[in-house]
């Protein structure tokens, strides 16, 4: 039963919660390859900018990743000194990166999250609906599944922007969080429904090989 519900918190959370690892201090943050091709989560090709801007841009991510590997490098620091100095590392370059845009583009930035969160919300309505069909979930079950992934990605999208905990602390509360949403599942779902969602994410694309890895599954 325990991976009923671990295969079935993976699905329903799939657009609720951003599956995002705590950056270990060793490693930085993974993906910051990634996030250094756009800026507050835009494509900056969006933003027409121009060729002097583009080399800003470029010299400014530079100098940040060149400033972060000293810093990693630095092992003569308290952890704490360590996260101060990583944060403020992020908050000048941020502010060097909006200091390159125009308030047009600026604007456009605003302007695309604002129609991102409404296609974000959009999905998961029509995700939503989907499910309560397919699973033959009441209006009662769909409104708490609702409730429930809201509540979950609201608390680890607090505690990640939570700048006085530790790393470390914030993965067990998020693990905790987890444990605490699998059990709101059992609670929710009947026995029948959790099995039904399983054999669908068994025979999921790209979910098999995984599965034939596996033991017998324990239920």
């Amino acid at each position: 039963m325990k991976k009923i519900i671990a295969a079935t918190l993976a699905f329903s959370l799939v657009f609720a919660v951003k599956a995002q690892e705590i950056p270990e201090r060793k490693h930085g943050s993974p993906g910051m390859h990634e996030r250094h091709k756009r800026h507050h989560g835009m494509d900056m090709k969006q933003l027409n900018l121009t060729d002097g801007q583009k080399e800003q841009f470029k010299k400014e991510k530079e100098n940040f990743r060149k400033e972060l590997g000293e810093l990693k490098k630095n092992e003569n620091i308290t952890v704490k000194e360590w996260k101060s100095r990583m944060e403020s590392l992020r908050k000048s370059h941020k502010s060097t990166m909006d200091g390159i845009l125009t308030t047009e583009q600026k604007g456009q930035i605003e302007k695309m999250k604002t129609e991102g969160k409404a296609r974000q919300e959009g999905m998961m309505k029509k995700r939503g609906e989907h499910m309560k069909t397919r699973l033959g979930l009441t209006d009662e079950q769909s409104a708490r599944l609702q409730k429930s992934r809201k509540e979950t990605g609201d608390k680890i999208k607090a505690i990640r922007e939570n700048k006085s905990l530790a790393d470390e602390k914030k993965r067990e509360d998020i693990k905790e969080i987890m444990k605490g949403q699998k059990e709101t599942m059992k609670s929710i779902l009947t026995k029948e429904q959790l099995e039904k969602m399983k054999e669908e994410i068994k025979h999921k694309p790209g979910m098999h090989h995984k599965k034939t890895e596996k033991k017998e599954p324990v239920l």
